[in-house]
């Protein structure tokens, strides 16, 4: 009897290494994708954003960061959203998967955020005259960007276990409310900071237009190869703690 109980629990346990065994071998065919697809069109944007996109009458070469500005900042809200929705699944399934997809994302997110911030001071200086205001959706982001920071100090501190997971997923929630108000901030009070142009008419060239959504579209593959690899780095620093406490 005892010998049947075991069987079907020796047989769950190798179908879960078949199956991580699988996981592990998709991954590299994975970034070798995205990494093409990354360089292929981090390059066309480029030579769009400095040869192609037209030169801004009152901006002058200055304007030029709006291409990468937007996109770093979708990303950074991209992958907040990301962060609170695994772990709200988290809480209802507690697969450590969804634990690793939201530390990951938090590591890659609060570097695009990071620079979005670095990107729209850089703007600013010359534009307005000041290298930071206290424009409604600028705050709102720098709100997110602590965000962002607390959760990683709060997961640094109490680890990877399922409390620092479920302290963790909270902080996703509460975070992720702070993106629509990023999003919808200049329609709300009146500040410093540009209104959407992709829907206004005549406020972009076409040129313009194309060279943000290609932009848009390198950028966000960047994000998806990046995350990918903080994705399969949460994986092997959690199967070497389990490896390190089996020995122990």
């Amino acid at each position: 009897m005892a010998l049947a109980n075991q069987l079907p629990d020796a047989q769950g346990q190798r179908v879960a290494r078949h199956q991580s065994v699988a996981a592990q071998s998709r991954l590299p065919l994975v970034s070798l994708i995205l990494g093409g697809l990354t360089a292929l069109t981090l390059s066309v944007s480029l030579w769009m954003i400095f040869f192609y996109a037209p030169l801004d009458a009152l901006q002058g070469e200055t304007q030029r960061i709006f291409y990468f500005h937007v996109p770093t900042a979708w990303v950074g809200m991209l992958s907040f959203v990301i962060l609170a929705v695994s772990g709200i699944v988290y809480l209802f399934k507690r697969d450590q998967r969804l634990d690793w997809l939201s530390r990951a994302s938090a590591e890659v997110g609060v570097v695009f955020l990071t620079i979005t911030l670095i990107l729209g001071s850089l703007w600013g200086k010359p534009i307005w005259g000041a290298w930071w205001v206290w424009d409604a959706r600028l705050t709102a982001t720098l709100i997110l960007w602590f965000m962002y920071v607390g959760y990683i100090m709060l997961r640094s501190y109490m680890g990877p276990g399922s409390d620092g997971a479920r302290a963790g997923a909270v902080i996703g929630i509460i975070g992720a409310i702070d993106v629509p108000i990023i999003y919808l901030s200049v329609n709300w009070w009146r500040g410093q900071h540009p209104t959407a142009q992709l829907n206004a008419n005549g406020a972009l060239p076409p040129q313009a237009v194309t060279t943000l959504l290609v932009s848009l579209l390198a950028i966000t593959l960047l994000y998806a190869f990046m995350l990918v690899q903080a994705y399969h780095l949460q994986r092997l620093q959690a199967a070497a703690q389990q490896l390190r406490a089996s020995v122990e």
